[in-house]
Protein backbone atom coordinates (compact mmCIF):
# COMPACT_ATOMS: atom_id res chain seq x y z
CA UNK A 1 0.00 0.00 0.00
CA UNK A 2 1.23 3.51 -0.78
CA UNK A 3 1.27 6.42 1.65
CA UNK A 4 -1.56 8.93 1.42
CA UNK A 5 -0.77 12.43 0.19
CA UNK A 6 -0.62 14.88 3.10
CA UNK A 7 -3.79 16.96 3.30
CA UNK A 8 -3.16 19.99 5.54
CA UNK A 9 -6.83 21.01 5.72
CA UNK A 10 -7.89 17.54 6.84
CA UNK A 11 -5.10 17.55 9.42
CA UNK A 12 -6.17 20.95 10.76
CA UNK A 13 -9.83 19.92 10.92
CA UNK A 14 -8.85 16.86 12.93
CA UNK A 15 -6.77 19.05 15.25
CA UNK A 16 -9.62 21.56 15.72
CA UNK A 17 -9.76 22.40 19.42
CA UNK A 18 -6.83 20.07 20.12
CA UNK A 19 -3.11 20.08 20.96
CA UNK A 20 -0.46 18.17 19.03
CA UNK A 21 2.90 18.06 20.76
CA UNK A 22 6.33 16.84 19.66
CA UNK A 23 8.59 15.91 22.59
CA UNK A 24 12.28 15.13 22.28
CA UNK A 25 15.50 16.47 20.81
CA UNK A 26 16.48 18.68 17.87
CA UNK A 27 15.57 15.97 15.36
CA UNK A 28 12.04 15.99 16.71
CA UNK A 29 12.14 19.77 16.54
CA UNK A 30 12.90 19.34 12.84
CA UNK A 31 9.86 17.09 12.45
CA UNK A 32 7.79 19.67 14.36
CA UNK A 33 9.05 22.45 12.06
CA UNK A 34 8.20 20.33 9.03
CA UNK A 35 4.65 19.79 10.36
CA UNK A 36 4.18 23.53 10.95
CA UNK A 37 5.35 24.29 7.41
CA UNK A 38 3.02 21.67 5.94
CA UNK A 39 0.03 22.96 7.90
CA UNK A 40 0.48 26.67 7.46
CA UNK A 41 0.34 26.27 3.69
CA UNK A 42 -3.43 25.94 4.28
CA UNK A 43 -3.54 29.11 6.43
CA UNK A 44 -2.54 31.95 4.09
CA UNK A 45 -3.57 34.82 6.38
CA UNK A 46 -0.78 35.93 8.78
CA UNK A 47 -3.42 37.01 11.31
CA UNK A 48 -4.82 33.47 11.46
CA UNK A 49 -1.64 31.94 12.89
CA UNK A 50 1.06 32.64 15.44
CA UNK A 51 4.40 31.20 16.50
CA UNK A 52 5.61 31.69 20.06
CA UNK A 53 8.56 30.43 22.08
CA UNK A 54 8.97 30.41 25.85
CA UNK A 55 11.79 32.63 27.22
CA UNK A 56 13.94 29.56 27.93
CA UNK A 57 13.20 28.21 24.41
CA UNK A 58 12.07 24.87 25.86
CA UNK A 59 8.49 25.12 24.65
CA UNK A 60 7.45 26.38 21.20
CA UNK A 61 3.81 26.76 20.14
CA UNK A 62 2.33 27.23 16.67
CA UNK A 63 -1.34 28.26 16.84
CA UNK A 64 -3.89 27.96 14.03
CA UNK A 65 -6.37 30.46 15.42
CA UNK A 66 -9.50 29.70 13.38
CA UNK A 67 -9.11 26.03 14.26
CA UNK A 68 -8.27 26.72 17.93
CA UNK A 69 -5.48 24.19 17.37
CA UNK A 70 -1.86 24.16 18.47
CA UNK A 71 1.19 22.24 17.27
CA UNK A 72 3.91 22.37 19.90
CA UNK A 73 7.49 21.30 20.53
CA UNK A 74 8.95 20.58 23.96
CA UNK A 75 12.71 20.11 24.40
CA UNK A 76 13.51 16.97 26.44
CA UNK A 77 16.32 15.08 24.65
CA UNK A 78 16.19 12.12 27.06
CA UNK A 79 12.49 12.46 28.03
CA UNK A 80 13.73 11.99 31.60
CA UNK A 81 15.27 14.88 33.56
CA UNK A 82 18.90 15.29 32.53
CA UNK A 83 21.85 17.64 32.68
CA UNK A 84 21.13 18.54 29.03
CA UNK A 85 17.69 20.07 29.66
CA UNK A 86 18.76 23.63 28.88
CA UNK A 87 17.29 24.16 25.42
CA UNK A 88 19.99 26.69 24.50
CA UNK A 89 23.20 25.57 26.23
CA UNK A 90 23.55 21.80 26.19
CA UNK A 91 26.79 20.89 24.46
CA UNK A 92 28.08 18.54 27.14
CA UNK A 93 29.92 15.23 27.01
CA UNK A 94 29.32 13.92 30.56
CA UNK A 95 25.63 13.27 30.06
CA UNK A 96 23.43 11.82 32.78
CA UNK A 97 19.74 11.26 33.47
CA UNK A 98 17.75 11.00 36.67
CA UNK A 99 16.04 7.70 37.28
CA UNK A 100 12.26 7.83 37.69
CA UNK A 101 11.98 11.49 36.68
CA UNK A 102 9.54 11.31 33.76
CA UNK A 103 7.07 13.61 35.57
CA UNK A 104 9.65 16.40 35.65
CA UNK A 105 8.97 17.17 31.98
CA UNK A 106 5.74 15.17 31.72
CA UNK A 107 3.74 17.78 33.62
CA UNK A 108 4.15 20.02 30.57
CA UNK A 109 2.74 17.37 28.21
CA UNK A 110 -0.52 16.83 30.10
CA UNK A 111 -3.59 17.66 28.06
CA UNK A 112 -2.04 16.93 24.68
CA UNK A 113 -4.34 15.05 22.28
CA UNK A 114 -1.60 13.84 19.94
CA UNK A 115 1.91 13.20 21.29
CA UNK A 116 4.93 12.46 19.10
CA UNK A 117 7.98 11.33 21.08
CA UNK A 118 11.55 10.71 20.02
CA UNK A 119 14.83 10.06 21.83
CA UNK A 120 17.92 8.32 20.51
CA UNK A 121 21.06 10.18 19.43
CA UNK A 122 21.86 11.78 22.79
CA UNK A 123 22.16 8.33 24.38
CA UNK A 124 24.82 7.10 21.98
CA UNK A 125 27.99 8.68 23.36
CA UNK A 126 29.51 5.34 24.29
CA UNK A 127 28.70 1.84 25.46
CA UNK A 128 27.73 2.97 28.97
CA UNK A 129 25.58 5.75 30.38
CA UNK A 130 25.31 7.51 33.74
CA UNK A 131 22.12 7.35 35.80
CA UNK A 132 21.56 9.16 39.11
CA UNK A 133 18.83 8.47 41.66
CA UNK A 134 18.97 11.89 43.32
CA UNK A 135 18.93 15.49 42.10
CA UNK A 136 20.70 16.24 38.82
CA UNK A 137 21.94 19.63 40.01
CA UNK A 138 25.30 19.18 41.67
CA UNK A 139 25.46 15.45 40.99
CA UNK A 140 29.01 14.12 41.15
CA UNK A 141 30.74 11.20 39.46
CA UNK A 142 30.35 9.06 42.58
CA UNK A 143 26.59 9.80 42.70
CA UNK A 144 26.01 8.11 39.34
CA UNK A 145 25.68 4.44 38.41
CA UNK A 146 27.14 3.39 35.07
CA UNK A 147 24.84 1.06 33.13
CA UNK A 148 24.81 -0.10 29.54
CA UNK A 149 23.37 2.38 27.06
CA UNK A 150 20.67 -0.14 26.18
CA UNK A 151 19.65 -0.57 29.83
CA UNK A 152 19.47 3.20 30.37
CA UNK A 153 17.51 3.70 27.16
CA UNK A 154 15.08 0.91 28.06
CA UNK A 155 14.52 2.51 31.46
CA UNK A 156 13.53 5.81 29.83
CA UNK A 157 11.34 4.12 27.22
CA UNK A 158 9.45 2.14 29.88
CA UNK A 159 8.99 5.30 31.97
CA UNK A 160 7.57 7.08 28.93
CA UNK A 161 5.09 4.25 28.38
CA UNK A 162 4.06 4.35 32.05
CA UNK A 163 3.50 8.11 31.79
CA UNK A 164 1.29 7.47 28.75
CA UNK A 165 -0.71 4.85 30.67
CA UNK A 166 -1.23 7.25 33.55
CA UNK A 167 -2.05 10.38 31.56
CA UNK A 168 -3.55 9.56 28.14
CA UNK A 169 -7.09 8.47 27.35
CA UNK A 170 -6.61 5.83 24.67
CA UNK A 171 -10.15 6.36 23.40
CA UNK A 172 -9.55 9.99 22.47
CA UNK A 173 -5.79 10.49 22.11
CA UNK A 174 -2.96 9.17 19.94
CA UNK A 175 0.68 8.51 20.83
CA UNK A 176 3.50 8.17 18.29
CA UNK A 177 7.18 7.38 18.63
CA UNK A 178 9.64 8.32 15.87
CA UNK A 179 12.47 5.82 15.56
CA UNK A 180 16.21 6.37 15.28
CA UNK A 181 17.30 9.10 12.88
CA UNK A 182 20.50 7.93 11.14
CA UNK A 183 23.62 10.00 10.55
CA UNK A 184 26.03 9.93 7.62
CA UNK A 185 29.40 10.86 9.05
CA UNK A 186 31.52 8.09 7.47
CA UNK A 187 31.62 7.98 3.69
CA UNK A 188 33.38 4.62 3.69
CA UNK A 189 30.07 3.15 4.91
CA UNK A 190 28.59 3.59 1.44
CA UNK A 191 31.79 2.90 -0.51
CA UNK A 192 33.15 6.43 -0.57
CA UNK A 193 36.69 7.54 0.16
CA UNK A 194 37.81 7.27 3.78
CA UNK A 195 37.67 10.51 5.75
CA UNK A 196 34.60 11.90 4.00
CA UNK A 197 31.05 12.41 5.20
CA UNK A 198 27.74 13.80 3.91
CA UNK A 199 29.39 16.94 2.53
CA UNK A 200 28.82 17.35 -1.22
CA UNK A 201 26.70 14.18 -1.43
CA UNK A 202 23.94 14.76 -3.98
CA UNK A 203 22.58 11.25 -4.59
CA UNK A 204 20.84 8.80 -2.28
CA UNK A 205 22.19 5.34 -1.45
CA UNK A 206 20.78 2.73 -3.83
CA UNK A 207 21.58 -0.41 -1.79
CA UNK A 208 18.22 -1.52 -0.35
CA UNK A 209 19.94 -3.29 2.56
CA UNK A 210 22.25 -0.43 3.50
CA UNK A 211 22.82 0.15 7.22
CA UNK A 212 25.46 2.64 8.35
CA UNK A 213 27.87 1.95 11.19
CA UNK A 214 26.40 4.91 13.11
CA UNK A 215 23.08 3.08 13.52
CA UNK A 216 22.81 1.02 16.72
CA UNK A 217 20.57 -1.96 16.06
CA UNK A 218 20.80 -2.84 19.77
CA UNK A 219 18.78 0.25 20.70
CA UNK A 220 16.18 -0.58 18.05
CA UNK A 221 15.96 -4.08 19.54
CA UNK A 222 15.30 -2.64 23.01
CA UNK A 223 12.30 -0.74 21.64
CA UNK A 224 10.96 -3.83 19.88
CA UNK A 225 11.37 -6.06 22.92
CA UNK A 226 9.56 -3.59 25.19
CA UNK A 227 6.71 -2.97 22.74
CA UNK A 228 6.27 -6.72 22.25
CA UNK A 229 6.56 -7.38 26.00
CA UNK A 230 5.40 -5.35 28.98
CA UNK A 231 4.60 -2.35 26.76
CA UNK A 232 2.17 -4.25 24.52
CA UNK A 233 -0.85 -2.80 26.34
CA UNK A 234 -0.02 0.76 25.19
CA UNK A 235 -1.49 1.59 21.76
CA UNK A 236 1.63 3.41 20.61
CA UNK A 237 2.09 3.96 16.88
CA UNK A 238 5.73 3.36 15.96
CA UNK A 239 6.96 5.58 13.12
CA UNK A 240 9.85 3.57 11.72
CA UNK A 241 11.73 6.18 9.72
CA UNK A 242 15.17 4.62 10.19
CA UNK A 243 15.68 2.48 7.10
CA UNK A 244 14.09 4.96 4.69
CA UNK A 245 16.30 7.70 6.13
CA UNK A 246 19.45 5.56 5.91
CA UNK A 247 19.43 5.99 2.14
CA UNK A 248 19.40 9.80 2.28
CA UNK A 249 23.03 10.78 2.68
CA UNK A 250 22.18 13.69 0.37
CA UNK A 251 19.48 15.18 2.63
CA UNK A 252 21.45 16.66 5.55
CA UNK A 253 21.98 20.35 6.26
CA UNK A 254 25.71 19.75 5.69
CA UNK A 255 27.47 23.15 5.67
CA UNK A 256 24.20 25.02 5.15
CA UNK A 257 23.25 25.47 8.76
CA UNK A 258 23.44 28.12 11.44
CA UNK A 259 26.97 28.20 12.84
CA UNK A 260 26.96 28.84 16.60
CA UNK A 261 30.61 29.91 16.60
CA UNK A 262 32.68 31.65 13.90
CA UNK A 263 34.40 29.17 11.62
CA UNK A 264 38.18 28.91 11.78
CA UNK A 265 40.21 29.40 8.61
CA UNK A 266 41.04 25.70 8.73
CA UNK A 267 37.34 24.79 8.80
CA UNK A 268 36.54 27.13 5.93
CA UNK A 269 39.33 25.53 3.91
CA UNK A 270 37.92 22.03 4.53
CA UNK A 271 34.08 22.07 4.58
CA UNK A 272 33.90 18.43 5.68
CA UNK A 273 35.12 19.48 9.12
CA UNK A 274 31.98 21.49 9.86
CA UNK A 275 29.36 19.66 7.82
CA UNK A 276 26.29 18.71 9.87
CA UNK A 277 25.49 15.11 8.94
CA UNK A 278 22.91 14.72 11.73
CA UNK A 279 20.12 17.19 10.99
CA UNK A 280 18.00 17.37 7.84
CA UNK A 281 17.17 20.07 5.31
CA UNK A 282 13.62 21.41 5.03
CA UNK A 283 11.75 21.01 2.79
CA UNK A 284 13.04 17.47 2.67
CA UNK A 285 13.14 14.09 4.29
CA UNK A 286 11.26 15.02 7.47
CA UNK A 287 8.24 15.97 5.38
CA UNK A 288 8.17 12.28 4.44
CA UNK A 289 8.24 11.39 8.13
CA UNK A 290 5.14 13.52 8.61
CA UNK A 291 3.44 12.00 5.58
CA UNK A 292 3.98 8.65 7.32
CA UNK A 293 2.56 10.08 10.56
CA UNK A 294 -0.42 11.42 8.61
CA UNK A 295 -1.03 8.02 7.02
CA UNK A 296 -0.83 6.27 10.38
CA UNK A 297 -3.13 8.84 11.99
CA UNK A 298 -5.93 8.62 9.41
CA UNK A 299 -5.43 5.18 7.83
CA UNK A 300 -4.08 2.95 10.61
Amino acid sequence: ACMRRFNPTQMLETLRGKRMMFVGDSLNRGQFTSMVCLLQSAIPSPEAKSFEMSPDQQHTVFTAREYNATVEFYWAPFLLQSNADDAVVHKISDRMVRNGSIAHHGRHWEGADVLVFNTYLWWCTGLRFRVVNGPIAGAREEDAAWVSTEEAYGMAFRDMLQWVRDNMDFNTTRVFFTSMSPTHGKSQDWGGAAGGNCYNETAMIEDAGYWGTDGRRSVMRVIGEILDGDGADVPLTFLNVTQLSMYRKDAHTSIYKKQWNPLTPEQVADPRTYADCVHWCLPGLQDTWNELLYSKLFYP
